[in-house]
């Protein structure tokens, strides 16, 4: 009986945008991960209002918010400095589009890898049959260029706005009370945005990456060894 193989070739030296193994699929591997972060973020920030009556202050006002960044539905009470009276703040923006789209992007583009992983595997013959895999593969991959492109330029827009709509001082210089005199407002926590930075640090390729299958080896030829970097 014929032991089963796995075609190790095409997984050293596949085609097209999603290469599962190779050096220079990393900067796609990394935008991936880093659209990965946007989607699950959740931060928040803090600030205090100290009232001339302290008793009517509070020190400790936490907001919360993440994705998909629908900023004007997020509130929190601040006190008046009238007695027990408080004010409700919502914060300004809504960055959803961008966000949501940039993920979907991500979530399309990874599922199109598993598909692409599995056909180079076990179906390469019917990828290279009449040439219509690797043009398929071109086609599939210029229109995840663009469209990554459009995504990841929209949400850096986007992300900018974001850190500008949550920054304390900005939050505290829009709240009515802070402007009153003998009233203190403190920023106390600014919030981590570390992951969403990740999310825009690389999100294109370093390089120019083979399409449709160039480049790729025919069965029984050696793949060409990698360059050097």
């Amino acid at each position: 009986m014929e032991q089963f193989q796995i075609p190790i070739l095409p997984y050293c030296a596949p085609c097209g945008f999603t290469r599962p193994i190779s050096p220079h699929l990393a900067p796609q591997l990394f935008a991936i991960f880093a659209f990965a972060t946007c989607g699950t973020y959740s931060g928040e920030f803090r600030l205090s209002v100290e009232c001339v009556n302290k008793s009517e202050s509070d020190l400790n006002i936490e907001v919360e918010f993440g994705y998909p960044f629908r900023l004007h539905q997020v509130y929190f009470d601040v006190p008046a400095c009238k007695g027990t009276e408080v004010e409700k703040v919502f914060l300004i923006g809504d960055y959803s589009s961008s966000a949501e789209f940039f993920v979907t992007i991500a979530v399309f583009a990874f599922l199109y890898s598993l598909a692409a992983t599995v056909v180079y595997l076990f179906m390469e013959n019917k990828y290279r049959e009449n040439n219509k895999g690797p043009m398929i593969d071109f086609v599939v991959t210029a229109v995840f260029a663009f469209m990554w492109l459009v995504s990841s330029c929209a949400w850096a827009k986007g992300l900018s706005d974001v850190k500008l709509a949550t920054d304390p001082d900005n939050v505290i210089e829009g709240l009515d009370v802070c402007k009153k005199e003998g009233n203190t407002c403190k920023e106390l926590k600014e919030p981590v945005i570390s992951g969403l930075n990740t999310s825009v640090v690389r999100p294109f390729p370093s390089q120019p990456e083979p399409l449709g299958g160039a480049g790729a080896p025919r069965r029984g030829q050696a793949p060409a060894p990698f360059p050097a970097p």
